[in-house]
């Protein structure tokens, strides 16, 4: 009785299985408003923690330097530095947004539409120039705002090909909900049905 259980649970497992990757994608959108907000909350969790080492790394290398301990002034130098930094990189994570929406057109074609924002005040309020902040919105606007590929599905698998051939491959949720990939091939990020 248990093997012939195990049977059709088998049976029923593989079929959800061919059902799910005969599932079509046409006509499917997913989105997310940030894709680099995860990575950037990673990276600044413990700023507090990475400044405090890098604070006490500077002093000695100051003080092996100097061959004497910093003086008061010397160290608060250091501390405005390193505050300057922090404050800079906090900018730089208040101040851009990358937005990424994935729609599959039909069986075999889907774009990719990144929406890049960038805050001026932010970016200058962390040091950057005039004339970098202005570069940067120029390599942004120049970027394409969508970039057409080729997909095929294989299980749970969504193998995209763009059209440089480079092929880039996501994952989508057994309920069709999410769809996982990697944003030059560091970044983890996912995608919610939006249609």
């Amino acid at each position: 009785m248990k093997r012939l259980l195990l049977f059709f649970f088998a049976l029923f497992v593989s079929g959800l299985l061919v059902v799910n990757a005969q599932t079509s994608l046409a006509g499917r959108s997913y989105y997310h408003p940030n894709i680099l907000a995860e990575e950037l909350n990673n990276a600044t969790k413990d700023l507090d923690k990475k400044i405090a080492e890098a604070r006490k790394k500077t002093i000695a290398v100051e003080e092996k330097k100097k061959g004497r301990k910093l003086t008061a002034e010397e160290t608060a130098k250091i501390d405005k530095e390193l505050k300057e930094k922090k404050d800079q990189i906090l900018a730089v994570k208040k101040g851009m947004k990358t937005a990424l929406t994935i729609e599959f057109l039909d069986d075999k074609k889907m774009v990719l539409k990144p929406d890049i924002k960038v805050d001026d005040a932010a970016l200058k309020a962390a040091g950057m120039g005039w004339l970098k902040r202005k570069a940067l919105k120029a390599a942004i606007a120049l970027a394409p705002s969508s970039e057409k590929a080729t997909y095929v599905v294989k299980g749970n698998m969504v193998i995209m090909t763009d059209k440089d051939n480079e092929k880039d491959t996501m994952t989508i949720s057994n309920d069709g909900k999410y769809l996982f990939g990697r944003f030059d091939g560091e970044t983890n990020f996912k995608l919610t049905r939006t249609k």
